[in-house]
């Protein structure tokens, strides 16, 4: 059984930054799917950022340009930086896996900017 653990959210002024990781454990293949959803207050859960397991990735417009999604294979680690946080970033962000036709998410973790 795999499971997610998110972690490093908090609260930050906006223009702050944040580095968000997700530890992974379970039996994982080498051909694998890591994406960042969040879910703001009131909202549906979005898409943010997809990385596959041959290091492609893809990004909601919204965060283009000022979040990068990394992943460190040996530590089976996915990391997500955020830079130039906006307020409307705020949200609980969650980390999700797709292998071998199955999804498994983590529990997640609050990310809150201030204005």
């Amino acid at each position: 059984q795999v499971q997610l653990a998110e972690s490093g959210g908090g609260l930050v002024q906006a223009g702050g930054s944040l580095r968000l990781s997700c530890i992974a454990s379970g039996s994982i293949s080498r051909n694998y799917v890591m994406h960042w959803y969040r879910q703001a207050p009131g909202k549906q859960r979005e898409f943010v950022a997809t990385i596959a397991s041959g290091g492609g990735t893809n990004y909601a417009d919204s965060v283009k340009g000022r979040f990068t999604i990394s992943g460190d294979n040996v530590k089976n680690t996915m990391y997500l930086q955020m830079n130039s946080l906006k307020p409307e970033d705020t949200a609980v962000y969650y980390c999700k896996l797709y292998d071998g036709g199955a999804s498994f998410w983590g529990q997640g973790t609050q990310v809150t900017v201030s204005s």
